[in-house]
C-alpha cells in the first residue's frame, strides 16, 4: 500500500498533496500483511524558516495597520508612545478603535485558518472551506434572523445558534458530495447551491426586516471594525478551546490523510474523526461569524496557502505543524486585505467597506488559480443525458406543451388579478376594453408590465440554462455559476447607482458590457488546449464570488443609504417596471430562440461528449462560443428586465429534460415554457402573500429552485459531477 492509497477516487489533479507524515509499506508475513509505518525526515531549518517569514510578515502587517486610520495618529505616533513619550490621544485612538480592530483580525485569521485546514483534511479537497461548504452562510442566517426578529441574545447564545445554523449546512452538503469524495466540482456546486438559498432567506429577511437590520448588509460581507475589545475578549476562549480540538486531532488527521482503510487499520475510527473534525471547525467558523459576519474565502486561501509551502518543506505537512501554520496564514490574508483596503480607500470610506469584501476577491482569483490546474476531463466528462429520463412520444410532448401552455396562461391570468389589491377577471375585461374606473386603470396598468417581465425574463433565462447545461456537459450548470447573471449586474448596478433615473438602453447596455466581459473572462481563463466544463463551471463560481463582492463595494461607497434599492435589484424583483424595460429581453428571445432552432441538432452532439461533434464536422470551438455568446446575451437582457435571479436556468432545463427527453428541439420550448412559469408564479405569490410588503421574485425562485437542486445532488450522488 502507497502513501496515496485512496479508498475514494483521487479528485482530479486540482488536490494539492501535501508531504505525508509516514509512508505505509507492506510487511512480508505468513498471514495478511500489517502496514507499518516510517516516518517522514522532517526539515527543522525549514520548518523555522517558515514560520519566522510568516511572523515576521504577520507582525509587519500588525505594525502598517495599527498606523492607519481616520484619527491624526502615524507611525512617528507610535514610536513615540513606544519610547514613553505618546500623547493620551495617541492612546485613546489605539484602545478605542485600532487595537480592537486588530485584535479582531487575529483572532479571526487564526479561526478561519484553523477551520478550513481542518474542513480540507476531512473532505482530503483543497477547494472545501467554511466559504464553500455553506457554513459562513448558515451562521449568517442565524445571525441575521435574530436581529430581524428583534431578539436580544447574549454572546454566546448567539454563536451558539450560529453554530446550528453552520453546522446544518456543512453537514448538507458534505452528504450531497459525500464528504468531497464525488470531486471538487460537485462540491462546490453543492456548497453553491445551499448557500444560495441560504441567501435567499437571510435577503428575505433583509428586504422585510430593514430598519431591524439596518447595517447587517454590509456585515455579511464580513467587517472586522470593532467598538471596545468585548466581543473579541468574550470570543476567544471560544477559538482557544477550538483550535486546542483541531490540534488534539492533529494526529488522526494525518492518518487519515492516508486513506480510510489505512486510517482504520492502524486504529483510528475515520468516522468518528470526520464528525469531531467537523464540530470543531464549524466551531471556530460560527465564532468568527459572530464577531465580524462572514468574512469570505480566508478559510480556503490561507489553508491553501500553507500547504502550497508545506510541499517545499519537508515535515510541516503533519497537522500538528501544518494548522498552527495555517492560522499565522490566516492573520497574514486578513491583515492584509485590510490594509490594503485603507490604502486604497484611506478615510471614513475604509471603516464602511467590510474587510470581508477585500478577501472574497483575493479568494476568487485564488479559486480560478486553483480551477485552472484542474485536468481535463476528457472524452469521459458526464454528459447531460445521463440524467435525463426515458424518451417520450410524441403524443406525451404534445400533451406536455400544452399542459403547461395552460399553466403559463393561469399564471399570467392570476398574475394580473392577485396582488395588494385583488382585483376580478370582469375588471380586466372592463380595462382592456378600456371602460375600468380610474384605481383599476392604475393597478393594472402598473402589474402587466410585471406579469411580461416575469415571463419573457423567465423564459429567456430558461433558454440560456439549456444552451450552457449543453455546450457545458453538465445538468448542474446555470448563467449564474459561470458568472454571466452577476457581470450584467454589475454593469446594471454601477449604472443605477452612478447615473440615478437612468433609462433602459443606457442600463441595458451596461448590463450586456458586463455580462460579455465577465464571461469572456471565463471563457478565456477555462480555455487551456480545449474547453473543460469542470474547469469552466469552477472558474464561473469564483468570478461570481469575486463579481459579487466588487458589487457591493459600488453599492457601500456609493449610495450606503439607498442599499435596500440595490439590495431588491439584486434579488431579482419586477417591482416599477415598465413596458419598456420589457423590451430588450422581448428583442432577445426574438434573436436567440430562432437561433437555437437552428442549432438544436448541435446542442444535441455538444450534450454528448468531445469526439462526435469533431466526427460529424462540427467546429467545437466556434459553435461553443457563439451559443454560450448567445446565452450570455439573454442573460443580460433578462437581468435589464427582473435583475438578478437565481437558479431558473438550472431548474426550468433539467425538469424539461425529465419529462421530455434529451432531444433540444423539444427541450428548448418546455423549458422556456416551465421558466416562464417558475417566475411568474415566484412574482406573484411574492406580491400577493404577505401584501402590501413584497418578496422579490428572485428570492421566490431561489426558495422554490434550491430544493429541486438538492434533489439533483442527492440523485446523482456517487457519480461524477
Amino acid at each position: 500500500m502507497t502513501t496515496r492509497d485512496r479508498t475514494t477516487a483521487e479528485p482530479d489533479a486540482l488536490l494539492l498533496e501535501e508531504p505525508a507524515p509516514a509512508v505505509v509499506t507492506e510487511e512480508p508475513g505468513p498471514g495478511t500483511p500489517v502496514p507499518a509505518v516510517r516516518p517522514v525526515r522532517s526539515s527543522r531549518l525549514g520548518i523555522v524558516t517558515a514560520f519566522g517569514l510568516a511572523l515576521l510578515l504577520a507582525a509587519v502587517l500588525a505594525a502598517v495597520h495599527l498606523s492607519q486610520g481616520t484619527a491624526a495618529v502615524g507611525p512617528l505616533d507610535l514610536l513615540r508612545l513606544l519610547t514613553g513619550d505618546g500623547a493620551d490621544q495617541t492612546v485613546a485612538v489605539l484602545v478605542a478603535s485600532r487595537v480592537p480592530r486588530l485584535l479582531a483580525g487575529l483572532l479571526l485569521g487564526v479561526a478561519l485558518g484553523v477551520a478550513g485546514a481542518v474542513l480540507q483534511s476531512v473532505a482530503r479537497n483543497p477547494l472545501a472551506s467554511p466559504d464553500t461548504l455553506a457554513v459562513n452562510a448558515g451562521a449568517y442566517l442565524t445571525v441575521v434572523a435574530v436581529a430581524a426578529f428583534g431578539l436580544s441574545v447574549p454572546f454566546y447564545l448567539q454563536g451558539g445558534l450560529a453554530f446550528l445554523g453552520g453546522l446544518a449546512a456543512a453537514c448538507l452538503v458534505l452528504v450531497l458530495s459525500r464528504g468531497g469524495a464525488d470531486g471538487p466540482t460537485r462540491l462546490v456546486l453543492a456548497g453553491s447551491a445551499i448557500m444560495l438559498a441560504l441567501h435567499a432567506l437571510t435577503t428575505v429577511l433583509l428586504v422585510l426586516f430593514e430598519q431591524e437590520t439596518l447595517g447587517l448588509f454590509a456585515w455579511g460581507s464580513g467587517s472586522i471594525v470593532q467598538s471596545g475589545t468585548r466581543t473579541v475578549t468574550l470570543a476567544t476562549p471560544v477559538v482557544v478551546v477550538g483550535v486546542l480540538g483541531a490540534l488534539l486531532l492533529a494526529r488522526r488527521l494525518d492518518l487519515l490523510g492516508l486513506g480510510d482503510d489505512a486510517a482504520t487499520v492502524l486504529g483510528v475510527d475515520v468516522r468518528r474523526t470526520r464528525v469531531v473534525a467537523v464540530l470543531v471547525a464549524v466551531l471556530l467558523a460560527a465564532i468568527a461569524v459572530t464577531v465580524a459576519g462572514p468574512v469570505g474565502f480566508v478559510g480556503l486561501a490561507a489553508p491553501v496557502i500553507a500547504r502550497l509551502v508545506a510541499r517545499r518543506v519537508p515535515g510541516l505537512g503533519r497537522h500538528a505543524l501544518l494548522l498552527p501554520f495555517a492560522a499565522v496564514v490566516g492573520v497574514v490574508v486578513i491583515l492584509g486585505a485590510d490594509v490594503l483596503l485603507r490604502v486604497l480607500l484611506p478615510g471614513t470610506t475604509s471603516i464602511a467597506v467590510p474587510t470581508g469584501v477585500v478577501t472574497t476577491v483575493l479568494g476568487a482569483g485564488l479559486l480560478i488559480w486553483l480551477a485552472r490546474r484542474l485536468r481535463d476531463a476528457g472524452p469521459g466528462a458526464q454528459s447531460t443525458h445521463g440524467a435525463l429520463g426515458r424518451p417520450r412520444t410524441r403524443t406525451t410532448v404534445f400533451v406536455v406543451v400544452g399542459l403547461l401552455g395552460l399553466l403559463v396562461v393561469a399564471a399570467t391570468v392570476a398574475g394580473l388579478l392577485l396582488g395588494d389589491r385583488v382585483v376580478l377577471l370582469g375588471d380586466v375585461a372592463n380595462w382592456w376594453d378600456g371602460v375600468a374606473g380610474r384605481q383599476i386603470d392604475f393597478v393594472l396598468d402598473q402589474r402587466l408590465p410585471r406579469v411580461l417581465a416575469a415571463l419573457l425574463a423567465g423564459a429567456a433565462l430558461a433558454l440560456a440554462g439549456t444552451i450552457v447545461q449543453a455546450v457545458c456537459r453538465n445538468p448542474l450548470a446555470e448563467p449564474g455559476l459561470l458568472g454571466v447573471t452577476s457581470g450584467a449586474g454589475l454593469g446594471a448596478v454601477t449604472m443605477i447607482l452612478l447615473v440615478p433615473g437612468v433609462g433602459i438602453w443606457p442600463m441595458s447596455a451596461a448590463a450586456a458590457v458586463g455580462a460579455f466581459a465577465v464571461f469572456g473572462l471565463v471563457y478565456g481563463l477555462s480555455y487551456r488546449g480545449g474547453l473543460s466544463s469542470d474547469r469552466l463551471v469552477l472558474i464561473g463560481i469564483g468570478a461570481q464570488a469575486g463579481v459579487m463582492a466588487l458589487i457591493t463595494l459600488i453599492i457601500v461607497v456609493v449610495a450606503p443609504w439607498d442599499v435596500n434599492l440595490a439590495l431588491t435589484w439584486l434579488s431579482g424583483s419586477t417591482y416599477g417596471r415598465t413596458l419598456s424595460q420589457v423590451i430588450p429581453v422581448a428583442l432577445a428571445l426574438l434573436v436567440v430562440t430562432p437561433l437555437a432552432a437552428v442549432h438544436r441538432r448541435d446542442l444535441d452532439v455538444l450534450a454528448l461528449d468531445e469526439d462526435t461533434p469533431r466526427v460529424l464536422g462540427i467546429s467545437l470551438d466556434r459553435t461553443r462560443l457563439l451559443l454560450l455568446g448567445a446565452a450570455a446575451f439573454l442573460t443580460a437582457a433578462a437581468v435589464c428586465a427582473v435583475g438578478v435571479m437565481a437558479f431558473v436556468g438550472l431548474v426550468a432545463p433539467h425538469a424539461a429534460r425529465a419529462l421530455v427527453g434529451s432531444r433540444h428541439s423539444r427541450v428548448v420550448p418546455v423549458a422556456m415554457l416551465l421558466g416562464a412559469l417558475l417566475v411568474s408564479v415566484a412574482d406573484t405569490l411574492g406580491r400577493f402573500v404577505i401584501a402590501p410588503d413584497q418578496i422579490p421574485a428572485g428570492l421566490g425562485t431561489a426558495l422554490l429552485g434550491a430544493p429541486y437542486f438538492v434533489y439533483l445532488l442527492w440523485r446523482s450522488r456517487g457519480r461524477s459531477a
